[in-house]
């Protein structure tokens, strides 16, 4: 059998050495119906992985020396092969791909990469690339060190896909598991999230190769079913794990490690796994093997075999026997062969009962010996590092093999069918095998290092064309899909990819890649499949893949079937070379069209194929490169060729499309005739005459006529422009491919919104502008039969785009009401059973496209014209019913139709009027820059209105106001002014007269006229009340977008305070509070709290998610706002709810709820938790405003108030109730006293700003936080009269006097006061006297009775805040305190010295 394998290969060896890939023409791989590479998913950054993999790596790899570069003859028509530029720093980061070990599951689930020890799991996952498009990314889940025993690495590995049990499965596996080989011997099993499952150590010898072979649903009765299996491949020996106890196993293991990780125990050692050994015998070295599955020999080999072996003596079994194959690659020999009988060795199910056995015995045994003490510590790490015991190989000798005792194979590749298989050698040589036969049948050479993989292609059943000539039974659309191998070769040191046809078959694909690539080609599917469960599944697998490490892109190979058919005897392949002649022609320069023409008619009547011949006639439409007559005569040759055939071999289809092509073309001439006429029409008509003509009276056009202009100047320029809309032009290409011919009719195909009006801006724009016939061009479009419909849907298109234009020139108004009259008497265009009291499906066409139009003012054009039209058309419907009724002379004439169209007309047009006041508002803009914050606004229309809700026109008000910042007070007075201007009163007058001249300033006097119409157009929906509410949610919608801009949320409550109605005003209040405050408030009052002070910046950043500056402004405004929530709850019980109204022009609005009916269905909030928060907010307010220290927010409250806060304002909670703990009380008086003297700190010392009007505004804002102070001691139960004393005290210490002296008239126990104010007066009197010195200042303290000057040495002056106060104040202040002391007190007489003493120093 080695003699016959051997001569068989020299035989094959010496037919094939010609076989380069150099003497194949190169194939284009860009034309359609050719391989091409798919780009399937790809790596965002290959970098990590590289310096986890090669944390040593010094960034550079040798190059190739000359010595090991594959020499050959390359002919000129091989392709091209990358040169990369050797100084280039790319080659040394990507050739780290080809040192790795790669894994890629079929269903590209999961891909596996490992070096050494190190492994890295990645899955692919939806992504934005860098240009925002969704792409598939492989991304790492798992990444780490694999090695279990010390110095072992990872040889080989391989990701297996396991199917899902559950019946709903749609194909996709249920997990996949990753088998990693090592140096060690060891094989172990993982899962996606790198847990081991299960370890075996099935010999000592380094991993080889892992190989995995599915189910497969066989294609004829007569093949033998194969099972899963996975082989495993060491030095000598040959593993073989069965599929169907594998995947049970592996499952039973998962389910094992879930139940573990979830109760936290430690999984159970599972038991080891069935399997089957053999010692490869007879073999120097192997390399690499694959299992081609259970063979049955035919009864002729079966006689072969025998007497080979046997002899003539030997005897033969009536049924052949079932055999196991394998081959080997490596040497001695080249190739081997080996079969195992079924049945002649039974699986080690033996030892894994011993194993099991053992185990039990073991741990009886350590039970035993740890209670007897027997057991040492010694012992049990002896127990531990012990390895499993191997168990022997059954010797398998090899049956026969290909020698060649030079060659040395290095990989095998089975094919997908099993019968052949690719191997590569270190000659650079590619064999290609006959496995069944055992005999090399092919060989290409100059495939150095190459990598293979295969491609299995099911033939289409609907692509198999029929030959007329040769019809064969096996030809038959209903018979088996043939399948066709493609057999792919990698050349890394020439960067090529090529694909063949096998068995000896031509090369059919070549692309350039790379020279770091990695081929990736599984063999295998999804395992644990069977012929029942695999019924029905598609599993979306792929065959092969390759990796490019440069641009990081994963790409898959696509084959058609037809090019296995590519021979010199195909019609098919013929027809093909001359689809892609004629697309290098339509790609090429040319200088002669004429020849060009004549070629490309050549080419086009060689083609036989039908749908080969459509291509290529599709690809002349599509190509810019041809010339309208060139098109037109090559279409006119193809049907003089089809007509003068048999009729019954021309195909109906290819002839169809011809006539329609044909058709089409003589329209766009006609049409570009027409537009190149340029005809000149009557002169424009008069404001008069259009009025007449769109039936409008004198009153109705002057005040259309306004609200266009207003609206024509506020527009802003529209975005999209024609290159030459003057000519009107379109490429031929465009209008061949937006019309098609059908059934004698002009269809328009569903394209673009541009397309529609491209196509509408070539068939009537010139008529629209008068340079065109208006009547010639609808007879031309009647004659060729379209669809008055849908080019009905064109013109209006395009009138409503060309809105800039048409509004500049209102010519164009008469010329649309001349298309419009001629394109309804067109065939088709009204029903003829119609009846003018029903609604027109025509009429309704042109006003569902108005309501739809963001073009107002072309809307409303086309809707005044259309009116007109119907009008028309309705007289003259209505004239020919009424023949035979008398009218008098002079009233036919004006008498005019009613119909149900005109109440739609009417509607609509009101509607649309509306629309443009309310667009013209929002587009318009003041003298002072926008809100850099906003959003463009939207363009409206009757639609967007009709469908946006109640509260639609508001918002879209509330968005423009938002953009312009205006203030809540012009809102007002723009409601105010109409009533204002009819009043007689000078006050009010004048008060508007300054308004006016303050928005001239302004330059908002021109977007007042605006609100103010807008407001006369939707007084229910721009109400007072309403138009705030929506002011106030849009600012505080900006305001959570951006929460460092505290002034939106402090309009957002000016415009709540605007808001009249306590209902409304509640409603939004609490929505406001739950949706965006209450979340940061108790955010900012747990920092606050937790840090004992006011917060830095920092921590206000991660805590709050603003700045400290802007969480000050947003406690300012929650204190508002809360306080605003209270009062309108109060007079919410005062008045009844508001009653919604809507314009009856809008009464069929729907939509969603408006923020207004939103905030009517909020409940009463419970007043006392309200005030609750209220407090928190001042008192959080206060400290971040001053800077406050060694305050803790909470210790201000007890358990009960420290629950409530943050609930559902809402909601009934227990609040503090009764005496409050004296200790609490003591706390907050405390805080209220640090409060006021932080406040009048602030009046002596104000923050440095850069305007004056800052500065006074915030002097003032903190001259009232004493009375804040004030108002909060009720509530905290702390005395007011004690506030109110340490105010006027504080303003004294710091010498505010004058503010001091008004202070004192609000302190009740004034007698207190002037005993505190003594001890301030005796201080500054000190301080005076004994710190300054002056002569004079001894001689009166000389003269002082004793008394005095033992009190003025007692006092301290140093608490005094502000020392240098001028005498004559404490003077003043003397006499306060005699006045406030009554004259039994006992400090009276000190104080009647201590005033001679300041007089004395006075008058110095």
């Amino acid at each position: 059998a080695c003699c016959v394998g051997s001569a068989c290969v020299v035989r094959r060896r010496s037919r094939c050495r010609h076989n380069n890939p150099e003497s194949e023409a190169p194939v284009v791989t860009t034309a359609a119906m050719a391989c091409s590479l798919l780009h399937f998913c790809y790596f965002h950054d290959l970098k990590p992985i590289h310096e986890f993999l090669f944390p040593h790596s010094k960034g550079g790899d040798k190059e190739h020396s000359w010595e090991d570069e594959d020499w050959g003859t390359w002919e000129d028509g091989e392709l091209k092969e990358i040169k990369e530029d050797k100084s280039s720093s790319k080659a040394p980061t990507v050739s780290w791909l080809q040192d790795c070990v790669i894994s890629l599951s079929p269903t590209n689930d999961l891909m596996v990469m490992a070096r050494d020890q190190k492994a890295v799991f990645l899955v692919p996952k939806w992504k934005n690339n860098e240009k925002g498009k969704n792409e598939m990314q492989y991304c790492v889940t798992w990444s780490g060190a694999l090695n279990v025993e010390e110095g072992e690495c990872v040889s080989s590995a391989i990701c297996i896909p396991l199917a899902s049990q559950k019946r709903s499965s749609t194909g996709r596996p249920d997990w996949t598991c990753i088998i990693v080989g090592f140096t060690s011997g060891y094989v172990r099993f993982y899962t996606e999230n790198g847990v081991l499952l299960l370890a075996q150590l099935l010999n000592e010898d380094p991993v080889l190769q892992l190989k995995c072979r599915t189910y497969e649903i066989p294609r004829h009765p007569g093949v033998t079913e194969q099972h899963e299996e996975l082989s495993i491949l060491y030095p000598f020996a040959l593993v073989t794990i069965d599929g169907f106890s594998l995947f049970q196993s592996l499952r039973a293991c998962r389910n094992q490690v879930a139940r573990a990780a979830a109760s936290g125990a430690e999984s159970v050692q599972p038991p080891p796994l069935t399997y089957k050994k053999w010692g490869l015998q007879d073999v120097d070295m192997i390399v690499d093997h694959t299992s081609i599955g259970i063979m049955t020999l035919c009864p002729f080999d079966q006689l072969k075999t025998a007497s080979i072996l046997g002899g003539v003596n030997a005897t033969v079994k009536s049924s052949p026997p079932a055999m196991s194959a394998y081959v080997t690659v490596g040497s001695g020999p080249f190739t081997g062969f080996f079969y195992a009988l079924e049945g002649s060795t039974q699986p080690l199910l033996s030892h894994v009962a011993l194993a099991v056995a053992s185990k039990l015995t073991s741990a009886l045994f350590n039970a035993a010996s740890g209670w007897l003490g027997w057991k040492s510590k010694h012992d049990e790490e002896t127990v531990q590092k012990q390895k499993p015991k191997v168990e022997p190989a059954t010797a398998l000798p090899v049956r026969f093999g290909i020698p060649d005792s030079r060659r040395r194979g290095e990989h095998i590749c089975l094919s997908p069918c099993n019968t052949l298989a690719a191997v590569t050698d270190d000659f650079g040589r590619v064999t290609l095998l006959d496995v069944v036969r055992g005999v090399a049948i092919r060989m290409w050479k100059g495939y150095r290092d190459a990598e293979v993989g295969w491609i299995q292609v099911v033939e289409d059943l609907h692509e198999r064309e029929i030959e007329k000539s040769n019809v064969s039974p096996f030809s038959s659309p209903t018979g088996l899909r043939r399948v066709a191998q493609f057999l792919v070769i990698y050349a890394p040191r020439r960067g090529i990819l090529e694909v063949w046809s096998t068995q000896q078959g031509p090369r059919v694909g070549a692309f350039n890649v790379g020279k770091h690539c990695r081929l990736l080609y599984p063999g295998y599917k999804i395992m644990g499949l069977n012929n029942v469960t695999s019924q029905g599944w598609q599993p979306q697998t792929y065959q092969i893949c390759l990796i490019d490490p440069v641009d990081g892109n994963v790409k898959t190979i696509n084959v058609p079937f037809h090019l296995a058919l590519s021979d010199k005897k195909s019609e098919r392949a013929k027809d093909m070379h001359l689809l892609k002649r004629l697309t290098v022609l339509l790609k090429a320069k040319v200088s002669n069209p004429e020849n060009l023409e004549t070629e490309i008619k050549m080419h086009l009547l060689d083609i036989k194929y039908p749908t080969m011949k459509k291509q290529a006639l599709e690809k002349l439409l599509a190509s810019k490169s041809i010339s309208l007559s060139c098109l037109t005569n090559l279409i006119q040759a193809l049907l003089d060729n089809l007509m003068n055939q048999d009729p019954e071999s021309v195909d109906e289809g290819l002839l169809q499309f011809c006539l329609s092509q044909l058709k089409l073309l003589h329209l766009y001439t006609c049409v570009n005739k027409l537009n190149a006429e340029d005809v000149e029409q009557n002169g424009a008509k008069t404001n008069n005459e259009l009025a007449s003509l769109l039936r409008l009276e004198e009153s109705e056009s002057v005040k259309i006529q306004t609200l266009l202009d207003n609206y024509r100047h506020g527009k802003n320029k529209n975005t999209v422009q024609f290159e030459d809309d003057e000519n009107c032009k379109l490429p031929i290409q465009m209008f061949l491919d937006f019309l098609e011919y059908e059934k004698e009719t002009v269809h328009v195909k569903k394209v673009d919104e541009e397309e529609y009006v491209a196509l509408g801006n070539f068939f009537f724009w010139k008529c629209l502008c008068g340079k065109c016939s208006v009547e010639e061009m609808c007879h031309l479009l009647e004659s060729a039969g379209v669809r008055p419909q849908q080019f009905l849907a064109l013109l209006l298109s395009m009138w409503l785009f060309r809105e800039k234009d048409i509004l500049k020139n209102q010519e164009s108004i008469s010329f649309l009401h001349s298309l419009l009259s001629l394109l309804i008497k067109m065939k088709g265009a009204i029903d003829v059973s119609w009846d003018f009291q029903s609604v027109s499906p025509w009429w309704q066409q042109v006003r569902s496209a108005c309501a739809q139009a963001e073009n107002i003012g072309a809307a409303l054009l086309a809707a005044l014209i259309g009116r007109s039209v119907s009008i028309s058309v309705t007289n003259s419907l209505a004239e020919k019913d009424i023949q035979e009724i008398e009218a008098s002379d002079g009233m036919t004439d004006s008498w005019e139709a009613l119909s149900l169209d005109m109440e739609h007309w009417n509607m609509l047009l009101r509607q649309l009027e509306d629309c443009l006041v309310l667009q013209t508002l929002l587009q318009s803009k003041g003298n002072k820059p926008t809100c850099g914050h906003s959003e463009p606004l939207s363009r409206i229309s009757v639609k967007k209105l009709l469908e946006g809700g109640r509260g639609v026109v508001a918002d879209g008000a509330a968005k423009w106001i938002f953009k312009l910042d205006l203030t809540p007070s012009i809102l007002k007075r723009a409601h105010q002014s109409r009533r204002l201007e009819s009043t007689e009163e000078p006050e009010e007058k004048e008060h508007s007269i300054l308004f006016h001249e303050k928005c001239r300033e302004l330059g908002l006097e021109r977007i007042l006229e605006f609100l103010q119409l807008a407001y006369e157009r939707f007084p229910y929906s721009l109400e007072s009340d309403v138009l705030h509410a929506h002011c106030c949610w849009e600012y505080v919608v900006q305001w959570n977008k951006d929460p460092e801009e505290g002034c939106f949320l402090s309009r957002s409550v000016d415009h709540l305070k605007c808001v009249d109605n306590g209902h409304v005003q509640r409603g939004i209040a609490v929505m406001m509070w739950n949706t965006f405050i209450v979340k940061r408030l108790s955010a900012a009052a747990y920092l606050m709290d937790k840090v004992g002070k006011a917060p830095k910046d920092r921590l206000c950043r991660r805590d709050v998610g603003m700045s400290d500056t802007a969480m000050t402004s947003f406690l300012g405004s929650c204190s508002l706002l809360i306080q605003t929530l209270m009062e309108a709850e109060i007079s919410s019980d005062e008045m009844k709810e508001p009653f919604l109204q809507i314009e009856d022009t809008w009464s069929a609005i729907e939509g969603p709820t408006s923020i207004v009916d939103l905030a009517l269905e909020q409940r009463h909030v419970h007043y006392p938790l309200a005030e609750h928060h209220y407090i928190l907010a001042v008192i959080m307010h206060g400290i971040m405003l001053f800077g406050m220290k060694s305050v803790k927010i909470f210790s201000l409250f007890d358990s009960k108030g420290k629950n409530a806060f943050f609930r559902e304002l809402t909601s009934i909670q227990l609040l503090p109730s009764g005496d409050m703990d004296p200790n609490i009380v003591s706390l907050r008086q405390q805080f209220l006293m640090k409060l006021v003297s932080a406040a009048v700190q602030e009046l002596i010392q104000p923050p440095k700003t850069e305007h004056a009007s800052e500065q006074h505004s915030y002097s003032e804002q903190n001259e009232d936080w004493p009375s804040v102070a004030v108002e909060l001691s009720p509530n905290l139960q702390v005395n007011e009269d004690c506030i109110k004393r340490h105010h006027v005290c504080e303003l004294y210490g710091h010498g505010i006097d004058h503010i001091a002296e008004e202070a004192i008239l609000q302190v009740h126990d004034q007698e207190v006061l002037a005993s505190q104010l003594l001890v301030l007066t005796g201080q500054r009197l000190a301080y005076a006297l004994l710190h300054t010195q002056t002569k004079e200042g001894m001689e009166l303290l000389a003269r002082l009775p004793p008394m005095l000057c033992t009190w003025l040495k007692a006092m301290n002056p140093q608490d005094l805040q502000n020392k240098d106060v001028p005498i004559e104040a404490t003077a003043r202040l003397a006499r306060k305190v005699i006045e406030l002391l009554p004259e039994n007190h006992g400090q009276y007489s000190l104080v009647l010295h201590l005033l001679e003493a300041v007089d004395a120093i006075s008058s110095l």
